[in-house]
């Protein structure tokens, strides 16, 4: 059997453009079990880890900083990517607003850390 889908053409640069608040992320797409996550945002988010899914960022505009428990901050520029696997502890950081794409389960825990 043939599914018919419809098909719609996202534009992440007019999606984000027009956003001034602190911290926004929502769903773009969802691909199979995965879905597309857009964030955009500036400061700190909480210490956390996703026990049942990996997580892959990829920036898209500004710097966003990806600092861990145990090993060296992270810094990930337009068009650089990086892999987080499942149980790793860590939080993200912007010094000014970024705009960064996350990939991940669609049923991702989330669970924070007191630090």
């Amino acid at each position: 059997m043939i599914r018919k889908v419809d098909l719609e053409k996202i534009s992440l640069q007019e999606i984000t453009k027009n956003i001034k608040d602190q911290h926004v992320n929502f769903a773009v797409s969802d691909v199979n079990n995965h879905c597309l996550r857009i964030a955009v945002f500036s400061g700190e988010y909480k210490w956390h880890y996703h026990s049942n899914s990996d997580e892959l960022f990829m920036v898209l505009e500004g710097e966003l900083l990806i600092d861990f428990e145990d090993k060296d901050t992270i810094v990930l520029k337009p068009n650089d990517t990086l892999l987080i696997p499942a149980g790793t502890v860590h939080r993200t950081r912007a010094k000014q607003r970024t705009v960064n794409l996350c990939f991940e389960n669609k049923n991702a825990d989330t669970i924070m850390i007191d630090k």
